[in-house]
């Protein structure tokens, strides 16, 4: 399967979580949005002190990983509900090596990234998912999407084509980073 951009997703709405301003309402836009070394044009991180920067331009999720959610929690998991900017499909990002870089979209106007980090999930992704606690819960799987850091600016869009252009032969993955594995 080749793996792919399901969706693009900026924030819809900056709303209040539970214990301070969040911007973790993404939705899909259609056509390309530009990249920048901060992420998406028309996104924003309301908490820079965790969120956004250089480091974590943009949170990258897994269609695979969202399908496992909607069975444990019997609910639809649509594309941006988990505060990512990018769905995929057919890409391991639980599974994925600190360092591994993918290109997105073709050479001349797709970007590359780098994967830096897992997510660190905070009590916004619990109020937004209407579960006490759920962000402790979506830490332990270790299914928690990347932080990317964008390498080379340029554009992304639903459909893109993803590819893993360097993978480092040793490292920690992102879920055995985040569950502690």
């Amino acid at each position: 399967m080749t793996a792919r951009v399901v969706a693009v997703n900026v924030v819809h709405e900056v709303i209040r979580g539970p214990t301070r301003w969040t911007a973790i309402d993404k939705r899909p836009v259609r056509g390309p949005v530009e990249v920048g070394e901060l992420g998406l044009a028309g996104d924003r991180q309301c908490d820079t002190r965790y969120h956004g920067g250089p480091d974590k331009a943009l949170y990258a999720y897994a269609e695979e990983d969202a399908d496992w959610w909607s069975v444990e929690l019997d609910r639809d998991i649509p594309p941006g509900l988990f505060g990512e900017n990018l769905r995929t499909s057919g890409l391991d990002i639980t599974g994925a090596v600190i360092g591994e870089r993918w290109r997105i979209g073709g050479p001349k106007h797709g970007i590359l990234v780098e994967v830096r980090s897992p997510r660190t999930p905070c009590g916004n992704l619990s109020g937004r998912m209407g579960i006490h606690r759920f962000h402790h819960r979506f830490a332990k799987t270790g299914r928690v999407g990347a932080y990317l850091k964008v390498l080379e600016t340029g554009s992304v869009r639903e459909g893109n084509r993803i590819s893993v252009v360097h993978r480092p032969d040793h490292g920690p993955t992102i879920g055995q980073l985040s569950s502690g594995a």
